[in-house]
């Protein structure tokens, strides 16, 4: 008796793995009638986020030397931005600071070079920019625009709705021109990007340049934020 419960259990064993590798030798036919597409929204919206970097770089024979120059001009440009300073609207941070050595043809080291970078960042332009003005151990090396986080966030939304209604209308659309009553979504995905910067109008400028309440000559321009959405819908 105990002999044949063993024999039903193996042979069930046996049809079961025998099933499985049927299963997965078995043809999974393709889908039918999938249709795949994609649609963007893009919205231009005025940059309100401005970045500016103010620079010194300093050289001598003492590395040290060298450091404590760069230390001296960066604690007096801080001291000036801090007085400023307000989130969100001016953020005031150290950028880079580095030393390397000079070398001669020989390979010598005959000298030693430093940057010390400040950045300026914020909403409030005017502020930004008389804070830079004030500052006169640094001058002005980079002036970057962009989008706040907020502004952002604002402009994806709607970008994102706009290229949602113009993927489901080129569905409908394409749906009818293939003969079918409509559609159902399969999947989809959304990702959005800059489009990239209207360039802005910009002056070269130094910082010495300016008398105390003088504001670095700036301009911001216009960038476009697109919104990608692509994905399959099944005709029906």
């Amino acid at each position: 008796m105990k002999r044949t419960i063993t024999l039903i259990a193996a042979c069930a064993a046996w049809a079961g793995l025998a099933g499985a590798a049927m299963a997965q030798n078995a043809v999974v036919a393709p889908p039918q009638n999938v249709l795949q597409l994609s649609a963007n929204g893009t919205v231009e919206v005025q940059q309100d986020l401005l970045s500016m970097t103010l620079v010194t770089t300093r050289d001598g024979t003492d590395a040290g030397s060298v450091q404590a120059q760069l230390k001296t001009a960066l604690d007096a440009a801080l001291t000036e931005a801090r007085k400023n300073a307000q989130a969100g609207q001016l953020d005031v941070r150290t950028g880079n600071f580095s030393l390397s050595p000079r070398y001669t043809r020989e390979g010598k080291i005959n000298g030693w070079q430093g940057t010390a970078e400040l950045v300026l960042e914020g909403r409030d332009f005017p502020r930004i920019a008389q804070t830079a003005g004030r500052i006169t151990t640094l001058t002005v090396g980079n002036v970057g625009f962009g989008l706040s986080r907020e502004q952002r966030a604002k402009t994806e939304t709607e970008a994102q709705t706009l290229a949602i209604d113009a993927f489901k209308q080129k569905a409908i659309e394409l749906s009818k021109n293939f003969g079918f009553a409509g559609y159902t979504l399969r999947e989809v995905s959304v990702n959005a990007n800059d489009g990239g910067p209207i360039r802005p109008r910009m002056m070269a400028a130094s910082a010495k340049s300016f008398s105390a309440d003088a504001q670095v000559p700036i301009e911001a321009g216009k960038t476009s934020v697109v919104v990608n959405v692509s994905g399959s819908v099944q005709l029906k």
